[in-house]
């Protein structure tokens, strides 16, 4: 029986590299190398949790999940029946195709393994095709950036709005990068660590404003002018905001500096507070929720392929395989790293 390594969650902040069967495809399957994987929050969460808990568990009892949902890799094998996919194509992977289950989300495979079998693969459905111009460290950015990218889409901006992202991590950032790739007048990116501020102009933000050291409304309304709400009271003439943070004082910020009419997208995990729907309504404030990315998946591919040295960026830190604990280390140290990517020898 051949055997890989895969990492699965270990215990409560703890992973665990482990040898399992290597997977043999059938006759609809490709065998994908990994070449490289992105660590998500999500990874960093179902840490915490110590793994996820079991349906079959009346008690709560937590199971191991295999990890990574972020993987670029290359087909080594192919099934009789597949058509599109060859030998040595390089491909990006929808983890929630998977009739086994999402990817590295509670599903029977992650792609923080040496090889990912694809089940049912389908160009265009399960996996995209990417030249060999692109990193494949930075071909694993097309899951969280079609996350991003579905955060944008359900914001409507468009060319003549002034838009603010909360939160410089990979979601915000990637949001910024979008929301200029499709011509958006002025883009605003706020948070309190200086490091991220200073990615976020490098990869087109507008202006950046530190939250932590910065009055934001005065600082919004030098950037975006004077508006008010729907009684009058001034505000900064923002017209979209978008909350890639996902902390309580974000969600209050927005409402006290909404104009009338303003729009919220929220595409962050929110943490637990209390909302302000008096104020929402002094705005008639609108709130969007963004949740993954029902079509974007594919629909962000051939401009990451474009403009793949700007999205290069986002990466902080490349870590190989057989370090994978440090970058499982690096991802859970809050303000440690922007966006950790695991590659794999060739």
């Amino acid at each position: 029986m051949a055997t890989m390594k895969s990492v699965q969650t270990g215990g409560v902040g703890r992973i665990e590299v482990v040898d399992v069967e290597r997977p043999v495809p059938g006759p609809k399957d490709v065998l994908l190398k990994i070449r490289a994987g992105g660590i998500c929050g999500t990874d960093v969460t179902f840490l915490h949790m110590g793994g996820m808990p079991a349906r079959a568990h009346l008690g709560g009892d937590l199971v191991p999940i295999a990890l990574g949902h972020e993987p670029a890799g290359e087909v080594v094998e192919a099934g009789a029946d597949v058509t599109g996919l060859e030998v040595g194509d390089r491909v990006v992977v929808n983890p929630q195709d998977a009739p086994t289950g999402i990817i590295g989300c509670g599903g029977r495979h992650g792609a923080l393994s040496e090889y990912l079998l694809i089940e049912n693969a389908e160009v265009g459905r399960s996996v995209a095709v990417i030249p060999d111009t692109v990193p494949f460290e930075v071909a694993s950015l097309n899951e969280p950036m079609a996350v991003s990218r579905h955060a944008v889409n359900r914001s409507e901006a468009g060319p003549d709005d002034k838009v603010v992202v909360f939160g410089a991590g990979p979601i915000g950032l990637g949001a910024a990068i979008w929301l200029k790739l499709r011509g958006v007048r002025h883009v605003v990116v706020v948070d309190v660590i200086p490091a991220r501020l200073e990615k976020a102009l490098a990869v087109g933000a507008d202006a950046v404003i530190n939250s932590a050291e910065e009055d934001v409304t005065a600082r919004l309304t030098q950037l975006h002018g004077q508006s008010a709400n729907a009684l009058g009271q001034p505000r900064p003439g923002t017209d979209v905001f978008i909350d890639a943070a996902g902390a309580p004082a974000v969600f209050n910020t927005v409402v006290a500096n909404a104009q009338w009419h303003a729009r919220l997208v929220m595409v962050a995990v929110q943490k637990k507070g209390e909302i302000d729907l008096g104020g929402m309504l002094r705005s008639e404030l609108t709130l969007v929720a963004s949740q993954g990315y029902p079509s974007e998946i594919f629909e962000v591919t051939p401009e990451l392929v474009e403009h793949h040295e700007r999205f290069a960026k986002l990466i902080s830190h490349r870590v190989p395989f057989a370090d994978v604990h440090r970058a499982f280390e690096l991802a859970l140290t809050p303000g440690a790293a922007e966006k950790v990517v695991v590659t794999f020898d060739a």
